[in-house]
C-alpha cells in the first residue's frame, strides 16, 4: 500500500507539472495565432492513447507513456521528426510564419509558467506556515559534526559564526546548498580561539553517501521520552523521563556524546548512570549490533518562527524558488566541471516518489511539486537541441543572423538533442534502479 501511495503522489505531482508546462506553450501559440494540434499528458508512443477527445480542431489526451507530456504546434520542428508538414508553403497559422520573437515567447512559455508555478507555491507555504528555523546564536554550546564534519576539520563544540564572511543568523544555513556545494568558509570559535575551516570541492558527494546528519548538527541536550516495549533499555529498568548523566565512567550531556558512547559499545553490556526524580540509578542494558538500546530520544533544540502577511509573504515565498533555481544551476556546474559526479547529484522516478513518502501530507508534498517546479524550469533551459531552450537558443541566434536556421539543420539538431535525451534517460532511470533497488 505504501508503494502505491508513493507511486500515486509522483503521478499526481508530475501531472500537474507536465500539464501546466504545456499549457504555457499553448496558451503562447493560441495567443499569436498559432495552431495546436495535439495537447497530451504523457506520450502516445506508437500511436497509442490512453484517453482522447478533440474540441475546436485540437485533439486533447493522455498517453501511456509517463515521460513528459507535449503539445504539437503546426508548422514546427519537434520530437515528433514530423517534416511532411514542412514541405508546403508557410501557411499564416504555422509556428514557422510568425516572427522569431513570438516564436520565442512560445518556447519560453513552459519554463515561464514553472516559474511562476515554483514562486505561486512557495509563496502559499510561507504564508501557511511562516518560516521555522534554529537560531545560531542560541547555540551555546556550538555544533555536533558527524563523520563528514570531522574529516574535514570541525569538532564537537566548535561555534561558527560566518560563512564566507557573512554572519551566520540561521543554523540551518549550514546544510544549504551554499556551504554543501563546495568552496565555502567556515569562521568557527573553538576553545577562545576564531579558526577557519574550508568546505571541499566533493562535500556533496560525501552527504549524498553518508546522509546529511553526517555533516553537521546543533549540540544540544536530550531527554528519553520513552522506551521501546521489549527493548532492552526497559529489560534494564530505564524509563521515559530517566535522566542520563553518564555512560560507563564517561559523564554524559548533550545528545551527540549519548549516541557515540552507545555505537562505540555494540553488542556489549553497558553502565548506564541516570537519575530519577530524586534518586540516582546504575542501569545495564545490553547495546544491540547496530549500536541502540531501545530508547525514543528528544533533542532540546532552540526554535524561532516568523508568520507572514500575505504581502510579505510573496518576496519570501520568491527567494525560496530562486533559490532552489540557482542551487540547481550550481550543481549541474559542478557535474559539468567534474567536480562531483553525476550518479551522485541527479535522481530520477524511485528516488523522487521515494522523498514523497508512503503517507500522505499534503504540506510536503506541495513543497516537492514547488521544488520539481522550479527544477524542470531548469532542465528545460538547457541549451539542449529537443528541449526548450535548445529551441530558444536558434531562435536567438536567428534573430541576430537575420534568417531562420535551414529545416535540414533543425531536423538533424532534433535528432541529436532527442539521442542525448533518451542517454540521460537511461543514465538517470539505471542510476536510479542501482541507488534504491539494488543497494
Amino acid at each position: 500500500m505504501g508503494g502505491l501511495i508513493m507511486a500515486g503522489q509522483l503521478l499526481l505531482g508530475l501531472s500537474i507539472l507536465i500539464i501546466l508546462h504545456e499549457l504555457g506553450h499553448f496558451l503562447a501559440a493560441r495567443a499569436f495565432g498559432i495552431r495546436v494540434e495535439k495537447f497530451y499528458l504523457f506520450f502516445d508512443a506508437w500511436g497509442f492513447k490512453l484517453v482522447h477527445f478533440t474540441y475546436k480542431g485540437c485533439e486533447y489526451g493522455i498517453g501511456w507513456l509517463p515521460l513528459g507530456g507535449y503539445v504539437k504546434i503546426s508548422g514546427m520542428i519537434d520530437e515528433s521528426m514530423d517534416t511532411e508538414q514542412l514541405a508546403g508553403p508557410p501557411q499564416s497559422w504555422e509556428f514557422r510564419s510568425k516572427p522569431a520573437w513570438q516564436r520565442l515567447i512560445v518556447m519560453l512559455g513552459g519554463i515561464t509558467v514553472n516559474i511562476i508555478l515554483g514562486i505561486f507555491i512557495f509563496w502559499m507555504l510561507v504564508l501557511k506556515s511562516g518560516e521555522t528555523y534554529i537560531p545560531n546564536n542560541k547555540l551555546v554550546d556550538g555544533i555536533a559534526p558527524g563523520k563528514i564534519g570531522k574529516e574535514i576539520g570541525l569538532e564537537a563544540g566548535d561555534r561558527v559564526l560566518a560563512v564566507n564572511g557573512q554572519f551566520l543568523q540561521r543554523f540551518d544555513d549550514l546544510k544549504s546548498p551554499k556551504v554543501l556545494l563546495g568552496n565555502a568558509e567556515l569562521t568557527v570559535v573553538r576553545h577562545g580561539e576564531m579558526k577557519s575551516v574550508k568546505i571541499p570541492d566533493n562535500i556533496l558527494e560525501k552527504v549524498s553517501d553518508e546522509g546529511i546528519d553526517e555533516f553537521v548538527q546543533p549540540r544540544c541536550t536530550f531527554s528519553i521520552v520513552d522506551v521501546v516495549r521489549g527493548g532492552n533499555a526497559e529489560k534494564a529498568g530505564i524509563r521515559g523521563g530517566d535522566h542520563v548523566i553518564a555512560v560507563g565512567d564517561k559523564p554524559v550531556r548533550f545528545y551527540d556524546e549519548f549516541v557515540g558512547e552507545i555505537k562505540a559499545n555494540s553488542s556489549k553490556e553497558i553502565v548506564i548512570k541516570v537519575t530519577r526524580g530524586t534518586d540516582t540509578l546504575m542501569l545495564h542494558p545490553t547495546v544491540t549490533a547496530n549500536g541502540t538500546i531501545g530508547v525514543q530520544l528528544t533533542q532540546e533544540i532552540p526554535q524561532e518562527k516568523i508568520q507572514y502577511g500575505l504581502v510579505q509573504a510573496l518576496p519570501v515565498g520568491a527567494q525560496k524558488a530562486w533559490d532552489l533555481f540557482s542551487d540547481n544551476a550550481k550543481g549541474i556546474g559542478k557535474v559539468v566541471s567534474g567536480k562531483v559526479k553525476a550518479g551522485k547529484a541527479f535522481t530520477g522516478p524511485i528516488g523522487i516518489a521515494t522523498m514523497f513518502g508512503s503517507t500522505v501530507n499534503w504540506l510536503k508534498f506541495w513543497t516537492l511539486v514547488g521544488v520539481l517546479s522550479m527544477a524542470l524550469a531548469l532542465m528545460n533551459l538547457l541549451p539542449i537541441p529537443a528541449l526548450d531552450g535548445g529551441h530558444a537558443v536558434f531562435l536567438l541566434i536567428e534573430m541576430i543572423k537575420g534568417e531562420p536556421l535551414s529545416d535540414k539543420f533543425m531536423e538533424r539538431a532534433q535528432l541529436v538533442g532527442f539521442v542525448i535525451l533518451i542517454a540521460l534517460m537511461v543514465f538517470v532511470f539505471g542510476n536510479d534502479i542501482i541507488k534504491h533497488v539494488l543497494n
